[in-house]
């Protein structure tokens, strides 16, 4: 039984809508783990549904991107999971060892650009990088770019969280090189930006993205990296915040779920994959949550900004981006290390 195998797992403490160590219906078509970064928003408003319209019984596992990727890396041997519904294919296109391979039947009606072309990972939400601002603490401080980060004005009030563990501060980061490098993260010129920003912390890298925009809406920090949706439920529920798309433009990642290799309920997870994807959830999340769903002709809320009036780097290539994460999170490191010396 799942839930047998699941005690004594660390992240005990954010299992969600389940207990950890309840007793359950037991493995098989009845029950999946899922292993999830979403906001308990997106969760809340997908899997209840999902159970009743299924009767497939779900475990959540909430945690940080680098947590629940290391957990499936650790359990590979020893699956404890079904779903992994986390990041990008960025972070984890070198992992499709840990992944059963499926292509839904519903991957012909996502945008082009987010369909599942590897046969691993299936797009369902976008998460566009922002600035989450704190608008008691701003004052007169312009807040509208990358170049603006840079004011020492915010030294030590600036909320980055860790691109090598967190999908997020990744995605912030290449938009970060891309603005700076003018169109190439890899330029000289991008990376010196880095070191100025690095600089600019003061110190001060997150150990987790949920620290960022926490740290922004609870007034430790003036502005933060971050991504659109807690932004979003932030000023919802009355946080003195506001979502800053920077001028110089945004990434727009997919982020994606798939299923963990070795999973003892494989038709279950082909349906949880499916549910997120079909018509009636993405048209029901655009509608009422704080995402941006990725199927074709889907309408978000008129809470939204809308999307021509978000500016996209023109020259991003997750291809690139994709070859060369490793080197990004490698020069990364070593720019952190010199700016902490």
């Amino acid at each position: 039984m799942k839930a047998l195998k699941l005690v004594g797992f660390s992240l005990c403490a954010v299992v969600a809508l389940t207990a950890c160590g309840e007793s359950s219906s037991g493995s098989g078509e009845g029950e999946l783990v899922i292993y999830t970064t979403r906001s308990e928003n997106l969760n809340e408003a997908v899997i209840p549904k999902f159970e009743e319209e299924t009767g497939i019984k779900v475990q959540t596992i909430s945690a940080g991107t680098g947590e629940v990727v290391t957990r499936v890396e650790s359990e590979r041997n020893n699956p404890q999971g079904d779903i992994l519904w986390a990041a990008d294919v960025t972070m984890l296109h070198d992992k499709t060892d840990l992944f059963e391979e499926y292509v839904s039947p519903e991957d012909e009606f996502m945008m082009e650009g987010f369909k599942n072309t590897t046969g691993f990972f299936s797009p369902a939400f976008s998460d566009p990088t922002v600035f989450i601002v704190n608008t008691d603490l701003v004052g007169d401080v312009e807040i509208d770019s990358f170049q603006d980060l840079l004011n020492p004005a915010l030294k030590g009030r600036i909320a980055f969280g860790d691109p090598v563990n967190s999908s997020s501060a990744f995605q912030s980061l290449v938009a970060m090189l891309y603005a700076a490098g003018d169109g190439d993260p890899l330029a000289d010129e991008a990376w010196t930006f880095v070191e100025a920003f690095l600089e600019n912390l003061d110190g001060k890298v997150q150990g987790s993205s949920g620290q960022v925009h926490r740290g922004v809406a609870d007034g430790e920090y003036t502005v933060g990296l971050t991504w659109e949706d807690p932004v979003i439920h932030y000023i919802q529920s009355g946080a003195p915040v506001e979502v800053v798309f920077p001028s110089e433009g945004v990434v727009y990642p997919g982020q994606s779920v798939q299923i963990i290799k070795g999973t003892d309920n494989l038709e279950g997870a082909k349906k949880f994959i499916d549910y997120v994807l079909s018509e009636e959830v993405q048209s029901r999340t655009g509608m009422e949550l704080t995402v941006r769903p990725l199927r074709e002709g889907i309408e978000v809320a008129d809470y939204m900004t809308p999307q021509d009036e978000i500016h996209l780097f023109e020259e991003y290539d997750e291809d690139f981006i994709i070859e060369h994460t490793d080197d990004i999170t490698a020069r990364y490191v070593d720019v952190l290390e010199q700016s902490m010396n």
